[in-house]
C-alpha cells in the first residue's frame, strides 16, 4: 500500500516499508525537499520524532527521555534513561531527584557560584539574632551535637532534602525565639512527617545535652537563648550550603562529610549513655 501526497514541489509517496520517494517537477521543488518531507512525515505518521528521523537519515536518532524533542546525550540515573544537556541543567534538583554520585551533578556543584544575599529572604536568616564568635567557641559541643542530629535524621531518611532540614530548623528557631521573648510555648506546624522527625531528632539532642550537663556538673547551664542561637547558626549554615533548588541535597551531603556513616553508626551503637561530650 502506498500513500501519495501532492505538494507544491512534487509528489511525496510513503509505502509500508517506511521508504519514501519524492518526485520533483522543478529544481525549486527539489531544493525544498527536506522541509516538505519532514512536514509530510510528521503529519502522516502522527508526529513521531524518532520515526521521522529514522526515515530521513536511515539511522535512529533517539530523543531525550524528558522533553522527547532534543537529542539525548547523557545518561540520567534519576530517570534511568538518556536525556539532553538542556533538560539536565534545567531540571537538575528541581523535578529530578539526583543521586549524590551523579557525575553531572558533581560537575555542576564544582562550578556553581554561591547564592547571593538577594536570593535569600532576610527573614529566613533570623538577622535579629546575634551569633558571635565567642558563642560558637563556648558552645562548640552543642553545635557539634545538633549537627550530628541533623546528619542522623538525614541518614535515617534518604528522602530528606535540604528544604526539609531548613524547615525543621526554622520552626524550632521560631519556637525558641517566642519562648525566650515571652515565655510562651509556640510550635508552628510542619508540613511533612520527614520534617517532624528531623525536628524531633534535634529536640532529643538538646535534651541529651542538658542531661549530660546535669550528670557531670550537677545542674544544666544550657539556656533556651543558647539553643536559639545554635539553631539560628545552623539555619544560616544550611542556607549557605544549599543550592536553593527544591530537591537539593548539597547541605545534606555536607553533613554526611562531617559525620561519615561508619562513625555515625559507631556513635549510635556505643551504648545507652549520652552521645554528648562536654568540655
Amino acid at each position: 500500500m502506498r500513500t501519495s501526497v501532492v505538494t507544491g514541489g512534487g509528489k511525496f509517496q510513503v509505502g509500508r516499508s517506511c521508504g519514501y520517494r519524492f518526485q520533483t517537477h522543478s529544481r525549486q521543488g527539489f531544493n525544498l525537499q527536506s522541509e516538505i518531507v519532514q512536514a509530510e512525515i510528521t503529519r502522516l505518521l502522527g508526529g513521531i520524532p524518532k520515526l521521522n528521523a529514522i526515515m530521513l537519515t536511515g539511522e535512529p536518532r533517539l530523543s531525550c527521555a524528558i522533553c522527547e524533542i532534543r537529542k539525548e546525550k547523557r545518561f540520567c540515573p534519576a530517570v534511568h534513561g538518556r536525556i539532553c544537556p538542556q533538560c539536565c541543567g534545567e531540571q537538575r534538583e528541581v523535578t529530578l531527584d539526583c543521586p549524590s554520585d551523579c557525575t553531572y551533578l558533581l560537575q555542576a556543584r564544582a562550578h556553581e557560584k554561591p547564592r547571593s544575599a538577594e536570593q535569600i529572604d532576610p527573614a529566613a536568616l533570623f538577622l535579629q539574632i546575634e551569633v558571635s564568635d565567642q558563642f560558637m567557641y563556648e558552645k562548640e559541643h552543642l553545635l557539634m551535637g545538633l549537627t550530628f542530629a541533623l546528619a542522623k535524621a538525614a541518614r535515617s531518611n534518604r528522602a530528606l532534602h535540604d528544604q526539609d532540614l531548613i524547615a525543621a530548623l526554622s520552626m524550632l528557631a521560631t519556637s525558641y525565639e517566642r519562648r525566650v521573648n515571652s515565655g510562651l510555648q509556640y510550635e508552628p506546624a510542619l508540613s511533612s512527617d520527614s520534617e517532624r522527625r528531623a525536628a524531633a531528632e534535634i529536640e532529643n539532642m538538646v535534651k541529651e545535652y542538658r542531661e549530660a550537663e546535669q550528670k557531670v556538673t550537677g545542674f544544666s547551664s544550657l539556656r533556651d537563648s543558647d539553643v536559639l542561637k545554635a539553631l539560628v547558626f545552623l539555619v544560616r549554615l544550611a542556607h549557605g550550603r544549599t543550592s536553593g533548588r527544591p530537591k537539593s541535597r548539597a547541605f545534606v551531603e555536607f553533613l554526611f562529610s562531617q559525620f561519615p556513616e561508619k562513625e555515625t553508626a559507631a556513635a549510635t551503637s556505643a551504648g545507652t549513655g549520652s552521645r554528648i561530650i562536654l568540655p
